[in-house]
């Protein structure tokens, strides 16, 4: 990766430049997603949205352009809930290493009935965490070709309060949606700090690094119509909570930092400064439960079997099982 930097404190509104950069941004057309691919743009990189949906793509794409002029955004199909998708995805993405990736899309259902992927796993584990876990299988010759590549996994504060039932993965036995919802959240941060702890242990020049938001609302995110259009009535409706909680386009300044900052280490968490819900970056211990490691291992071995891809194989050329 090469950007500059100074010793100046961290400013959320001037960015280091990334001009040689590549960085893919899965699930990027939409949320915070969308912010983070905006703000990695107006760094000079080349910010690759991953998309399952190209019409959303397109005019997430327009609103870059018309914000950062002269921007190197595009756009790659890329669908998480289907896994064998995901090795054409890759090579679609026609560069020769890449800098970083933001695991960033997500499925978020509020009711019932349970959904599956085309895989046949619940739809939310299976996108949220098995889509991303196989897609850093085929990316990973992209990573380890940079000269320090980032992987950033974007969790969530719903997982905070969760744990995971490793025999019950796909919410097959207990379904709840807002708590799966949060046992997929709460695997992907699993999931991307023991992958740091693999990383580390083969020597690997690439970094896993874990984030969450904090609270990121969309009545109290700016309007990018038409990707999202917020309203005087929702902005009046939302103007208290800022006391607590913050916009998607704060949401997604940990990713962002931990993407650039070259004094951001893998294997740890960053989230907002103020309760961990709002405010400007900063490292956090990682929640006790995330320093589990013999969970850690257990979900990696199930997430290796359930997606048929063999991980293991950092940082050398990826082999399906």
């Amino acid at each position: 990766m090469s950007f500059t930097s100074s010793a100046s404190p961290w400013d959320v509104n001037r960015l280091p430049r990334a001009d040689d950069s590549v960085f893919l941004v899965t699930g990027g057309n939409a949320g915070i997603g969308y912010f983070v691919a905006e703000q990695l743009s107006a760094t000079g990189a080349t910010v690759i949205l991953g998309s399952r949906d190209p019409a959303k793509a397109e005019v997430a794409m327009a609103s870059i352009r018309s914000r950062v002029p002269g921007t190197r955004v595009r756009a790659v199909g890329m669908d998480l809930a289907d896994l064998s998708s995901l090795r054409t995805a890759v090579e679609s993405l026609d560069v020769e290493h890449l800098d970083a990736v933001v695991h960033n899309a997500g499925v978020a259902l509020d009711a019932p009935p349970r959904r599956e992927t085309v895989d046949g796993h619940e739809l939310m584990f299976g996108t949220n965490h098995l889509g991303h876990f196989a897609l850093t299988h085929w990316l990973m010759p992209l990573l380890s070709a940079a000269a320090a590549a980032r992987i950033v996994t974007m969790g969530s504060f719903a997982a905070k309060s969760e744990r995971l039932d490793i025999d019950d993965l796909r919410s097959r036995r207990d379904y709840r949606p807002k708590r799966t919802y949060g046992h997929s959240k709460l695997a992907q941060m699993y999931f991307g700090l023991e992958l740091d702890r693999r990383l580390r242990a083969v020597d690997s020049k690439v970094a896993s690094v874990v984030v969450h938001p904090g609270g990121a609302l969309d009545s109290l995110t700016p309007s990018r119509p038409p990707v999202h259009t917020r309203t005087a009535v929702a902005r009046l409706r939302g103007a208290p909570a800022a006391l607590l909680v913050q916009g998607k386009h704060a949401g997604a300044w940990p990713a962002v930092r931990a993407v650039l900052d070259p004094t951001v280490r893998g294997g740890q968490m960053w989230g907002p400064r103020v309760l961990s819900l709002r405010g400007k970056p900063r490292p956090e211990r990682a929640w006790n439960h995330l320093t589990d490691t013999s969970v850690a291992a257990r979900l990696w071995d199930a997430s290796s079997d359930l997606t048929g891809v063999a991980l293991g194989t950092i940082p050398g050329q990826p082999q399906a099982r």
